[in-house]
């Protein structure tokens, strides 16, 4: 087994060595390489066909839901984090892509103002917190301080260290206060995510989507990878445990996370038929992903 990770840690070097994203021909053993990479279990990519019907019955059932949240006064709170080029502004738009907007909207927030840096860590992230009958998905969220801010240096170790343990803590509140909160980490491998970051890049409807954090995703896989690891480990608890999406394959990733999501909440209705239960391969716990070894 250590001679496998270390061929596949070398070939993956290799490929880094070889990156240009600039250059418009990605190179063929990136290409090649990228599906399977990160552990990924399948061959080949869901057919389409497949996926919108799929994907159709379990929007059908996100309407029942928000029907239940509307009427019940639930309140839903899902964290899409994951990976540079990982797929959440994907994902979180194929959850709201029917839903009524009046209650289920998504929060994107931009870097701190200098106010908002003054203040307690959690505080701008709690006012977004859902009223009575709404949804809120968080594209990234409070835990830009667990993986992004330590690896670029954006924090100290000691604010990097007081959130890993502060977390769990403002979590638990969360869901006291009667909060239903899915916390959903979707992860590719290095080829795969350089095969992203080079088509964003080349495509000029999409290049909006890279920052300079992300000209750096590639450079850092491995302290990306430690990061991450670490998260894991230190803030999922029995009350927001995280769940993690192997997500080399947009469609199974989409499909997966709503389903997730579907049948962890005891809407009206609900058709066990359409939803199925999530895949196993590619759906894991944290403590699974970090079992199996995270990114072998």
């Amino acid at each position: 087994m250590a001679t496998k990770k270390t061929s596949i840690q070398t070939k993956t070097e290799k490929a880094m060595a070889a990156f240009d994203i600039k250059n418009p021909q990605l190179p063929a053993e990136i290409d090649h390489a990228a599906f399977g990479s990160g552990d990924f279990p399948y061959d080949k990519k869901m057919k389409r066909k497949r996926y919108e019907a799929e994907l159709e019955l379990l929007q059908i059932e996100l309407q029942k839901l928000q029907n239940w949240v509307k009427e019940s006064g639930a309140r839903v709170v899902v964290v899409l984090e994951g990976r540079d080029a990982a797929g959440k502004g994907g994902t979180i738009h194929r959850f709201t892509q029917h839903l009524n907007p009046r209650g289920a909207r998504v929060v994107a927030l931009s870097k701190p103002s200098d106010i908002e840096k003054g203040q307690w860590y959690f505080q701008r992230y709690a006012t977004q917190m859902p009223a009575r009958g709404e949804i809120v998905f968080f594209d990234r969220s409070w835990y830009n301080r667990a993986v992004v801010e330590p690896v670029m240096g954006f924090c100290t170790s000691a604010e990097h260290e007081s959130f890993l343990a502060d977390a769990p803590v403002f979590e638990g509140i969360l869901v006291r206060d009667g909060i239903h909160l899915f916390k959903l980490f979707l992860t590719i491998g290095a080829e795969m995510q350089m095969k992203r970051l080079h088509a964003r890049y080349h495509d000029p409807l999409k290049r909006w989507k890279l920052s300079p954090i992300d000209f750096e995703a590639i450079t850092r896989y491995g302290a990306y990878s430690e990061a991450i690891e670490t998260m894991l480990a230190r803030t999922s608890s029995e009350q927001a445990p995280w769940t993690v999406i192997r997500a080399n394959d947009k469609y199974r990733t989409r499909l997966n996370a709503i389903r997730h999501v579907l049948n962890a909440l005891p809407y009206a209705q609900k058709d066990e038929a359409a939803l199925k239960a999530a895949d196993s391969r590619i759906v894991l716990s944290a403590a699974r992903f970090l079992k199996r070894g995270g990114e072998e």
